[in-house]
């Protein structure tokens, strides 16, 4: 080859030679942590205020067992169940073309959003200062009686002693689940939104009453939404049993520990075995709130919509069987609203 024809040709550049981006910042942070998390571990190990083996030996005592079961799981699962069933009818009502109900459903959710839960509790626990007696018949017998000239009728079926029924445990029941439920309802309206409205109208073409479409169609998709919120709520009203004291309500974990710490005055530890069981509680929660996540949110997400576009390929590839039964919630994320297929 010659000189001139060497020269033509194009040198091989050098290979590049990348520097790795500093990050001062992330080793500071880290170093900072190390130290905060040595200090706390240091404070827990060498201080004897914890009192640790005090602790241990009474936060699994009787008495404390029960209250957990018997009032703080009881009372979340109750609250929740009424919460969250009051949520969806007041979600309904919002939603509703009726002027009324959208109007009181408005009220409600006002009303229990704006007064906080201690105060809804201390109201509730007192509330047997309006009626001595609750009696169930004709309303208003008395008055209609001295309308009419007729002194002293009553029109009313049975009762029974206000005392009996709002007990602590029902009136810090009604309490936290009237407040769950205004809370639930914008959780579920917001839900109920967020699904394409072309897959009522597709469910609607179908003949499915308001009902069935919201029921089969709407709601099973805008759990996907709901799910995240809700498990937050859970675990809201798992802390929030906390506030029976202020009922009270007596057997309740938080009562029993804070009585221990009182009676053997040592309160700091059983306020650290209070933080210990709503961790352990709320973990437990945490775990259930995943697996719902991840159930209701099968069909979503990128990887799935390129999994659902992968095999609508392999089936037109295949002779057209994806159009043997097509469904009302069209794609996987949502945006479809096809409402049946054809035999390919």
């Amino acid at each position: 080859m010659s000189t001139e024809e060497a020269t033509t040709v194009r040198a091989r550049p050098e290979p590049i030679k990348a520097v790795p981006v500093r990050h001062p910042g992330r080793w500071v942070t880290i170093a900072v942590l190390a130290v905060l998390t040595a200090m706390f571990l240091h404070v827990l190990l060498t201080n004897d205020a914890f009192q640790w083996s005090f602790m241990i030996d009474n936060m699994f005592r009787p008495p404390i067992i029960n209250g957990l079961v018997q009032g703080t799981v009881l009372m979340t699962v109750s609250a929740m169940v009424i919460g969250v069933g009051l949520g969806v009818a007041i979600a309904v009502m919002r939603l509703s073309t009726n002027p009324i109900l959208r109007t009181v459903s408005w009220l409600y959710t006002w009303f229990f959003r704006a007064v906080p839960r201690l105060v809804l509790l201390a109201v509730f626990g007192n509330i047997g200062i309006l009626w001595s007696r609750l009696e169930f018949g004709v309303p208003f017998d008395t008055q209609i009686g001295q309308l009419f000239g007729i002194d002293g009728m009553e029109l009313r079926l049975f009762g029974f002693d206000s005392r009996d029924v709002l007990t602590g445990f029902m009136a810090g029941l009604l309490g936290l689940a009237l407040s769950e439920a205004a809370y639930m309802a914008e959780i579920v309206r917001a839900g109920i939104q967020s699904v394409d409205p072309g897959q009522g109208e597709a469910a609607g073409a179908l003949g499915m009453s308001r009902g069935q479409t919201l029921r089969r169609v709407v709601l099973p998709q805008a759990m996907r939404m709901i799910i995240p919120p809700t498990g937050n709520e859970t675990i809201a009203m798992l802390k929030d049993t906390s506030l029976l004291m202020y009922v009270p309500v007596s057997m309740e974990l938080f009562f029993q520990l804070d009585a221990v710490g009182k009676r053997t005055f040592q309160i700091f530890p059983m306020y650290v075995a209070a933080c210990l069981w709503y961790l352990l509680l709320s973990s437990i929660l945490l775990i259930g709130q995943y697996f719902l996540e991840r159930h209701f949110g099968k069909g979503y997400g990128q990887t799935e919509r390129a999994r659902f576009r992968l095999r609508n390929l392999a089936a037109e590839t295949g002779g057209g069987a994806a159009g043997a039964g097509g469904t009302v919630g069209g794609t996987p994320d949502g945006t479809g609203s096809g409402t049946g297929g054809t035999p390919g």
